[in-house]
């Protein structure tokens, strides 16, 4: 009996979404694609998810699931790993592709089918380079877009697409001859520890909806350049094909890892880069922000960059670490949860090794692990103009030494936010 794998494939850029599959299924022998189509999701009493399963000749069944709770996502959790496991039972299927309808994030499907006791070997979001800049700044509701995954989904383009490059390990990028050098630039550095495995872009997609993105006018300085990064092309690499398949096999996925890796308070953020007139500003400090300085810098820190995100501290509220989270000129503020140093010391057994180390690399002898961590990506990024507006944010000397009784007077202007 065959043992099964599975590997997921997700991404808003449905063409190479699907050129990714047509490559695993041309290079696993007995491989099938599983795909549930939730573009009637908001059909409202008629709303269904399709299910199809196909092999590299074509269809080998399909079927209809009802929504769960008026839930396309919902349905397709329940859906999935009944599916998976009657693959696995039939003992004939080497690797299980499950192609992600667009908006689907696969951190929620990568823990559903981990649950369901299944071997998820790898996580892979497909991307057409060309289309970067496009998507990040997008900041249209998926509903309008058509791309809603419920009636209740109140996602933008812009944040779904973020999540979605992000978690994965695995990169698989188009071959477009509309991307240049400064697209490929601002891959790599919004995910650098990435796998970037290139595919071609021969596949022969049914009709669809023009690209969410597309509406941002046509691409500039578009062309067909070469890239300077070695990941993604290189005349003496095997064949492209070749190795996402290899990706796509080897090793396996860990979910506690890789969310592990997301969590704003551990998260492996980028470093810092300029290339090809593209940069990414790693900003770190250990004094907190003033409320209503920061609270008026808003709009102009989520402008600056195409892409934001990381960790943060306001004085009035010194115990709460925040989550900074920015994409299509959006910006998302969160609590989630204390520092480490506001915890009492038997509390510190109960956290993760990855959250306890992540806090003694920004151990401060004063404040502990509380720190300002942020990270702006962007094409033609004001580092200087940036640093400075973020600099004005900070407590002033005076402010400071004032001390902690003084800061917790302070207004709170990020209650709107925090919903407090």
């Amino acid at each position: 009996m065959t043992q099964l794998s599975v590997a997921l494939v997700g991404g808003l850029h449905a063409d190479a979404r699907r050129a990714a599959v047509e490559a695993l299924l041309a290079g696993v022998p007995g491989s099938v694609a599983l795909h549930h189509d939730l573009s009637d999701a908001t059909d409202g009493p008629d709303a269904k998810v399709v299910r199809t399963v196909r092999d590299a000749a074509g269809l080998i069944s399909a079927g209809e699931t009802p929504l769960v709770n008026d839930c396309a996502c919902c349905a397709l959790r329940e859906d999935l790993v009944p599916e998976l496991e009657r693959l696995a039972d039939a003992g004939l299927t080497r690797l299980a592709v499950v192609e992600l309808w667009d908006s689907v994030e696969p951190k929620a499907m990568a823990e559903v089918i981990a649950a369901g006791g299944l071997t998820l070997t790898s996580v892979i979001t497909a991307v057409d380079p060309a289309l970067l800049l496009p998507y990040l700044g997008n900041g249209d509701d998926l509903a309008d877009r058509g791309l809603a995954a419920a009636a209740t989904d109140q996602r933008t383009v812009a944040d779904t697409f973020a999540r979605q490059l992000e978690y994965a390990p695995i990169l698989a990028v188009l071959d477009s001859e509309e991307a240049d050098d400064e697209d490929r630039a601002l891959l790599a550095q919004l995910h650098p520890t990435a796998l970037k495995v290139p595919i071609g872009g021969e596949v022969a997609a049914p009709e669809r909806a023009e690209h969410p993105g597309r509406a941002a006018g046509p691409k500039r300085g578009a062309g067909n350049c070469a890239t300077s990064h070695e990941a993604l092309a290189s005349d003496s690499a095997p064949h492209p094909r070749g190795r996402l398949v290899e990706a796509a096999l080897a090793g396996g996925f860990d979910v506690d890892a890789a969310a592990a890796a997301q969590h704003p308070a551990c998260a492996l953020l980028p470093t810092d880069a300029d290339e090809h007139g593209v940069t990414t500003l790693v900003w770190r400090r250990h004094r907190p922000f003033h409320p209503e300085r920061l609270y008026a810098a808003l709009e102009d820190l989520c402008c600056a960059a195409a892409r934001s995100r990381g960790r943060f501290w306001l004085a009035e509220r010194p115990d709460t670490l925040l989550h900074w989270d920015a994409a299509g000129g959006a910006l998302c503020v969160e609590s989630v949860g204390p520092w480490l140093a506001s915890l009492p010391d038997a509390a510190w057994d109960m956290v993760p090794p990855v959250r306890r180390a992540a806090a003694a690399l920004d151990w401060h002898p004063e404040h502990g692990d509380r720190c300002q961590h942020l990270v702006f990506t962007s094409p033609g990024l004001d580092r200087d103009g940036l640093e400075q507006l973020l600099e004005s944010c900070l407590l002033t000397d005076a402010e400071y030494a004032a001390g902690r009784a003084a800061w917790e007077r302070l207004p709170r202007p990020f209650d709107t936010f925090l919903e407090v």
